[in-house]
């Protein structure tokens, strides 16, 4: 009984554990990871690591089509994706996404891969082999 009435009384006179959230936001840490905030599409070589090593297969990427695709809601920020990436242009972005009803998608198409052009090959001529000449042995 005595606990029960200690613990009122220490309630009463202490600051609330948590915050008055709308009014006190919490500071961000330097380190914290947030979400995907998106690739720049003109680094990146659509290699597909990032879709490999994804554990949640939030990402799909087109090497074809160059695209890359990313459902936001069932990424699980693990930020694997951005550490593999062999040209760093995966972003992450320290702030938490807000509650939604529908899912979001982050789309990116780079640009159309350049089509290699061969040079025409000039015909060089074919140097003439010598013919063998076949001596019998019956002569």
């Amino acid at each position: 009984m005595f606990d029960m009435i200690g613990n009122i009384v220490k309630n009463l006179f202490s600051k609330p554990a948590t915050r008055n959230y709308p009014f006190a936001i919490r500071k961000v840490p330097e380190n914290a990871r947030g979400h995907i905030s998106g690739i720049d599409p003109e680094a990146c070589i659509y290699c597909g690591i990032c879709q490999r090593k994804c554990p949640s297969d939030a990402i799909v990427v087109d090497k074809v089509n160059r695209t890359w695709e990313i459902e936001t809601y069932r990424c699980i920020v693990c930020s694997e994706c951005v550490t593999v990436c062999p040209k760093q242009c995966i972003y992450m972005d320290a702030k938490h996404l807000t509650s939604s009803t529908k899912q979001d998608r982050i789309l990116c198409k780079g640009s159309p891969k350049p089509e290699k052009v061969a040079a025409p090959k000039a015909e060089t001529p074919k140097p003439e082999t010598p013919v063998a000449e076949t001596v019998s042995a019956n002569a």
